[in-house]
């Protein structure tokens, strides 16, 4: 049955089964009777072009189209040269005749052929999204095109799928073209790595020299006075990076010397007098920062903003580096936490910590309705109560064994959830600080 895109008229319709050279024929599709199939693949071996055929028999091509023979006359064809001409004279059950074999005639071997083509890229599909998952992991940030395309091509080669490279790219996130150019592109990035690997020997041989206590600028220097090779500081750093050559020299603090250069940072005054417990929820949110040595020797850090009063953890987080965005994140959280029911006399109170004396921090603090309070310089009693809920923190938790940073979120995250919901305090009536607060509430 062929399927036309011309929806048929009435007058049509009657026309066409006017026409012998027809089985069967509605709106939208028609069936050819088997003896004109024949008839017209054979005459169009002996020369004849599909449109004379069509006209000789009987058919008007404004009606079914002029592109319907040709497509016909190709159908019709392969299926002669693959079935023969008993399969034209076939009639369909119910379709008439395709010369197909259907679907559910397969034999058992194209079946068990089927399933272990499903079953590998069933596997195949598996191992690329494992994969990168991983490779996310690890590198803490989303993976570059040229790494997608890498994971694709190892799945490729593994499973020798064929015709699979559009589906497996779109699972990736990546283009199909952009694949392509990265495959072609191999050799080049196979000279680079040659060339890498020659250039970084240089470079490690003088980190190794000064028993790894020299950056990317000393090196540069070394390499002109000692090698007479001019190489840009820029590559060198780039090359440090890839093969993990990591300085030990004392990094600069850029928040210090922003701090330093602008004068900007000021303090506060102490509004608490180590007052923590006023008596109602959320009115002191006490802040600060702590440093968690985890797995090999890596360093993560904490900040948390906790109630005075119900001693309760209202935010938190987790982070590789000290940079600025830690106190951004935990502000967030807290306005997250808070929904908008902010005290009209809260207190945010720090140390005088750089973070909690960055102008844009100050800018935030105030933005969210606090007024922002700060321990005097060198004194760590005026914010006590913090420093006991992470001293309780590290004598609780056995997060030492936690080899990555989100073994130790996960870690972090289930102890605040004991310590609000499960900690009972003799300080708090023998309630845990989220029964408390909800007891406060209440009276």
């Amino acid at each position: 049955m062929m399927k036309s895109r011309i929806k048929f008229s009435a007058e049509d319709l009657q026309q066409l089964k006017d026409n012998p050279n027809i089985q069967q024929v509605s709106e939208k599709s028609i069936s050819y009777s088997s003896a004109f199939k024949l008839a017209a693949v054979l005459a169009y071996n002996d020369g004849v072009t599909p449109l004379e055929i069509f006209i000789n028999g009987g058919f008007d091509t404004a009606v079914i189209g002029p592109k319907t023979p040709k497509w016909c006359l190709k159908r019709w064809r392969t299926t002669f040269a693959k079935y023969g001409e008993e399969a034209l004279l076939e009639e369909r059950r119910g379709k008439g005749s395709s010369g197909r074999k259907p679907a559910g005639e397969m034999s058992v071997e194209e079946k068990l052929k089927k399933a272990e083509a499903r079953i590998k890229l069933l596997q195949a599909e598996n191992e690329l999204l494992k994969k990168l998952e991983a490779l996310e992991r690890k590198n803490r940030n989303a993976l570059s095109s040229s790494e997608r395309f890498q994971l694709i091509e190892q799945v490729v080669r593994k499973y020798r799928l064929k015709r699979m490279t559009r589906y497996l790219c779109e699972l990736a996130e990546v283009s199909r073209s952009g694949y392509y150019s990265w495959l072609s592109a191999q050799e080049h990035r196979q000279q680079q790595e040659h060339i890498d690997e020659h250039d970084f020997q240089l470079v490690k041989s003088h980190f190794n020299s000064l028993d790894g206590k020299a950056g990317a600028l000393v090196i540069k220097m070394r390499l002109e006075k000692i090698d007479g090779i001019v190489m840009n500081h820029k590559k060198i750093r780039r090359l440090m990076r890839k093969y993990r050559l990591v300085a030990k020299i004392r990094q600069a603090n850029p928040y210090r010397k922003m701090a330093k250069a602008t004068q900007e940072h000021s303090t506060c005054p102490n509004l608490l007098d180590r007052c923590f417990d006023q008596g109602e929820p959320a009115k002191v949110l006490l802040t600060d920062i702590t440093y968690m040595r985890y797995g090999r020797g890596q360093w993560a850090y904490l900040s948390c903003v906790k109630d005075g009063t119900t001693k309760e953890i209202l935010a938190h987080f987790l982070s590789s580096s000290l940079e600025l965005s830690i106190v951004e994140r935990t502000l967030d959280l807290l306005s997250d936490r808070l929904a908008g029911n902010v005290h009209s006399q809260a207190i945010f109170h720090s140390d005088q910590g750089m973070h909690y004396t960055h102008p844009r921090i100050r800018k935030l603090v105030k933005k969210n309705g606090f007024k922002q309070s700060m321990s005097r310089k060198g004194n760590c009693w005026d914010n006590a109560s913090m420093e006991s809920f992470f001293g309780h923190l590290k004598d609780d938790l056995d997060y030492r064994h936690c080899d990555t940073i989100e073994e130790l979120r996960i870690c972090v995250d289930e102890y605040v959830q004991y310590y609000n919901t499960e900690r009972y305090q003799w300080s708090l009536k023998k309630m845990t600080p989220e029964e408390y607060r909800n007891h406060l509430l209440a009276a």
